[in-house]
């Protein structure tokens, strides 16, 4: 059985809920209210908005399995660190939502070379299915990659599809192919195993992820790490949107634009009238 310190906050207070004064359950609600910024508040504000005392409030903390606040806090920087959409710190402002932003283009791009972009590149062109897989909250840059790629260059498809697991969609490749794996923190289950059997096929892997997979860099055949962190309650997926873009840059240039197939679809939308160009 799991152990009340390894619970989150909102475990361990339904948890105990039930044994908690009155005053305490004030208390109790006043953390659920602002679980999302609760890093930012100081005891004693928090003991304000439940409307208690601050030994009230104290007391709860010990109840929860917290030697005060300080530890509490602690506990939302390690559930930050693991992904969850907790502020533990004020929200930051314009400027400084920027620089931070800047600060992670210039990590990301920093630790690649144009060597490895262009075999990366020459990959991606060349084979013979290119399969991108995203799930959770990595889809959106993986669909980017998969729409850009199929404007230049066919089979390639998004991993799973509609209906789909991803058994259906990884059996029967081999070494003239590449599965791209976008995973962004908070992962989907068994990463690490989904690789390990695309490796064991001969199958290329690409592996765009944030550094809680570092782990799997020496594993894969190409690794581009994304720093994602910033000091609000989410990510940010700026800098793998960043690097999806210019990857599929590098690959339009080894394709010499794929003008053929570009003037074949852009024809195909005219005649579906699926695009509004006004």
């Amino acid at each position: 059985m799991t152990s009340l310190a390894d619970r989150p906050l909102e475990d361990r207070i339904a948890t105990g809920y039930r044994d908690l004064s009155p005053q305490e359950r004030r208390a109790a609600d006043a953390l659920l209210d602002h679980l999302g910024d609760l890093g930012t508040y100081r005891a004693t504000e928090l003991a304000a908005l439940a409307g208690v005392s601050k030994a009230t409030m104290s007391r709860l903390f010990r109840k929860l399995g917290y030697e005060d606040f300080e530890g509490l806090r602690e506990d939302l920087r390690a559930q930050r660190g693991r992904g969850l959409p907790i502020a533990v710190d004020p929200s930051p402002g314009l400027r400084e939502r920027l620089e931070q932003e800047v600060r992670n283009l210039e990590k990301v791009y920093a630790a690649l070379d144009d060597a490895t972009l262009d075999q990366i590149a020459e990959a991606l062109a060349t084979a013979g299915d290119v399969v991108v897989v995203g799930r959770r909250g990595s889809l959106g840059p993986a669909t980017q990659l998969r729409r850009n790629l199929v404007q230049v260059r066919g089979r390639v498809h998004l991993a799973p599809g509609p209906g789909q697991s991803l058994a259906d969609d990884l059996v029967g490749l081999g070494p003239d192919d590449v599965v791209v794996v976008v995973s962004i923190r908070r992962h989907a289950f068994r990463v690490g195993e989904m690789v390990e059997a695309l490796l064991a096929d001969g199958v290329r892997v690409l592996l765009l992820a944030d550094s809680s997979l570092r782990h799997l860099a020496g594993s894969v055949t190409w690794w581009i790490e994304c720093p994602i962190s910033t000091q609000g309650a989410f990510d940010s997926l700026v800098a793998p949107v960043s690097v999806v873009a210019m990857l599929s840059d590098r690959v339009h240039e080894v394709l010499d634009g794929s003008t053929a197939r570009v003037e074949a679809i852009d024809a195909r939308y005219e005649l579906l009238r699926e695009i509004d160009e006004r």
